[in-house]
């Protein structure tokens, strides 16, 4: 049995939900009311992409070895002097 990994990315939206993606996963979105309900439905949508992705005989692409950072700047460091 094999495993898939993915990176999933939440963010809110400006409609107070939550929008809901797969990077690797080109077309994968979602959105939910809240951050569990847009991680049931990134499920959901993870799983019909995978599927339409075998059907079509295509490749299925994950995140074996990505990184990801958060880098924070305060004012100053963003203001030229």
């Amino acid at each position: 049995m094999s495993i898939y990994t993915f990176r999933i990315i939440i963010e809110p939206d400006e409609k107070n939900t939550f929008h809901g993606y797969v990077p690797s996963l080109r077309g994968c979105h979602t959105w939910g009311k809240t951050i569990q309900e847009t991680r049931k439905n990134l499920r959901d949508a993870i799983k019909c992409h995978i599927q339409g992705l075998l059907k079509d005989k295509n490749a299925i692409s994950q995140d074996k070895e990505s990184l990801e950072f958060i880098q924070t700047f305060t004012e100053k460091e963003l203001i030229k002097n």
